[in-house]
């Protein structure tokens, strides 16, 4: 099932089950942000959060030469200063919605993420990545920084001197350098797609207790803005609101039953 917004077909909507697979689709662009982009990301986070039937959210680029090449640049050019503030502030509520989300994110790196592209695949949960293609931070070539979360969410993934590395040489890595350092999780085999890694690393989390896993995003989300006595308190709030969930009781009813357990989110 495929859907289209009225922002046109920027990014399509796939279901494949309690999986949504949402695709960035400006091909001719390199899948570069446009403004309609950007809006159509932050709005189909907002209603996906609200959706239970949705397990996992998995986001990727049409074709193989782009997940993201960042900003689109043609679309810029023709902005006023005032236009480009307005669209930072957009970019950062979009991405922050698709961080916020209680769903997992994968991002599925099909080709070149840079720039705004590697700031929308931080924004995810999850990133696996095609063995042939190239990510990077690259803004300071261009006399600007990430201004869409990447000064703040990449340190969180590979660290503060990884990220200043990266981002002050505005280096571009490639897939074996960006599994080694954390900032992807799983590089694609031989002929293997990104798209089908990325599924593959989705189904466990498709038959997970989604309260749980909700409960657990939200306690590691907030670590790294904590100290370690408000986080142990927040993980005790997180582990709380699991305890009252009829997904505990059917995952206890389950293991003395010798069957696998079916959690509904509730």
């Amino acid at each position: 099932m495929t859907d289209i917004n009225e922002d046109s077909a920027t990014v399509t909507v796939e279901h494949r089950g309690s999986i949504a697979i949402w695709t960035l689709n400006r091909p001719d662009r390199m899948n570069a942000l446009s403004r309609a982009t950007v809006r159509q990301l932050g709005r189909l986070a907002r209603q996906t959060a609200q959706n239970r039937a949705i397990r996992v959210v998995i986001l990727t680029g049409e074709g193989d030469k782009a997940f993201c090449a960042g900003a689109d640049l043609k679309e810029r050019q023709g902005m006023s200063m005032d236009d480009v503030q307005q669209f930072l502030h957009l970019y950062r509520a979009s991405f922050s919605a698709v961080d916020a989300m209680p769903q997992p994110v994968i991002a599925a790196i099909n080709g070149v993420a840079f720039g705004g592209g590697l700031e929308l695949a931080l924004a995810c949960d999850l990133r696996v990545m095609s063995s042939t293609t190239h990510v990077g931070l690259t803004e300071t070539s261009l006399a600007i920084i990430p201004g869409a979360g990447g000064t703040q969410r990449l340190p969180r993934v590979v660290g503060e001197a990884r990220a200043k590395e990266m981002i002050l040489l505005a280096q571009r890595l490639d897939a074996a350098k960006a599994l080694a350092i954390g900032l992807v999780t799983r590089v694609t085999e031989g002929n293997e797609s990104v798209l089908d890694c990325a599924l593959r690393l989705a189904e466990p989390l498709v038959n997970a207790a989604p309260i749980a896993i909700a409960a657990a995003l939200t306690a590691i989300d907030a670590a790294s803005n904590m100290s370690l006595e408000e986080g142990l308190t927040l993980e005790r709030t997180c582990y709380e609101l699991t305890l009252g969930s009829q997904d505990r009781l059917e995952a206890l009813a389950a293991f003395a039953e010798k069957r696998k357990p079916v959690y509904r989110g509730i």
